[in-house]
């Protein structure tokens, strides 16, 4: 079964997308990233009367190599979580949202750029058993460089589900617009972004500094643990984040930020373990507030 979705998968998947992009004013030979962000989401109402928080981190290690002949090679890996707590009848507790992605990128001689990301991840919560809530997939665009400004095109990723035997298919758009020395548009992800990338237009105020509003949907499905109230079943978390951050970029090669919004559209839910809803609710707008950083070496 294919279950078609806007959803995107994994932040270091993403990030090929990025690297793709940029593919063609890389540097040759080997280049470094580490990414590392916390995001706190603040109390916010359930339909069913209670109320929950969640605490969210990750870092992120990543390596990719230019050569010559401009074919690139990378590979990255991301460890994180995200802490819920509830009020009362906590459906989960910490989730464990660890990933691996390979990338291959190029470009050929019309100027076209491509990128393959085949990803394995896990999403689980503490007490899943070792295989729950692992799945694989890919991520592949192409996009072409229009003008010096605007480089665009598609792209398509398909992922197996947690908890079930559906695909999650998903379209995305590669973009990265210079509208004026001030304003550019870019897709890709987003600050505090576990899942999902997002579309975020940013205004520099010099050459360090600049102001970023981003907004995506964003999914998260995992396995629940095996001593949960519902062993072997899946949960879901899934809303509309909209953050406007403070960059601060004092090189190329360094960049930290500050970000602040809210969550919008929220939604929970569990299946058991034959895949049938349980438990299903609504929940308010909820604060964000986190730090980011990225360096290079």
């Amino acid at each position: 079964m294919i279950r078609a979705t806007c959803t995107i998968a994994v932040l270091a998947c993403l990030a090929s997308q990025t690297f793709a992009q940029g593919n063609e004013a890389a540097p040759e030979g080997w280049v470094f990233q580490l990414e590392s962000a916390y995001l706190s989401q603040g109390d916010s109402d359930l339909s069913s009367g209670s109320a929950f928080s969640a605490e969210r981190g990750y870092l992120r290690l990543g390596s990719f190599n230019r050569r010559a002949d401009g074919l690139s090679v990378g590979l990255s890996a991301t460890l994180g979580q995200t802490d819920y707590d509830f009020d009362t009848a906590a459906p989960w507790g910490r989730i464990r949202e660890n990933s691996l992605s390979l990338t291959f990128a190029g470009r050929n001689r019309n100027g076209m750029n491509w990128f393959v990301a085949p990803t394995l991840r896990e999403r689980a919560e503490t007490g899943a058993g070792s295989d729950d809530g692992v799945t694989a997939g890919a991520f592949a665009g192409v996009s072409w460089s229009l003008n010096d400004r605007l480089t665009i095109g598609p792209a398509i990723g398909a992922f197996e589900g947690v908890g079930s035997e559906d695909v999650d298919v998903f379209p995305a758009l590669l973009l990265d617009w210079q509208i004026s020395d001030r304003f550019s548009l870019t897709t890709g992800p987003t600050l505090g972004a576990s899942q999902g990338p997002g579309l975020s237009l940013r205004y520099a105020l010099d050459d360090d500094w600049g102001v970023t509003l981003s907004a995506r949907r964003e999914s998260s499905r995992f396995a629940l643990s095996d001593r949960g109230t519902t062993p072997g079943g899946a949960g879901e978390d899934t809303s509309v984040p909209v953050v406007v951050s403070l960059n601060y970029k004092p090189r190329p090669s360094m960049n930290f930020a500050v970000f602040a919004g809210a969550e919008f559209d929220g939604q929970l839910e569990v299946e058991n373990a034959a895949g049938t809803t349980v438990r299903k609710e609504s929940y308010d707008t909820a604060p964000l507030l986190g730090i980011a950083v990225s360096l290079a070496f």
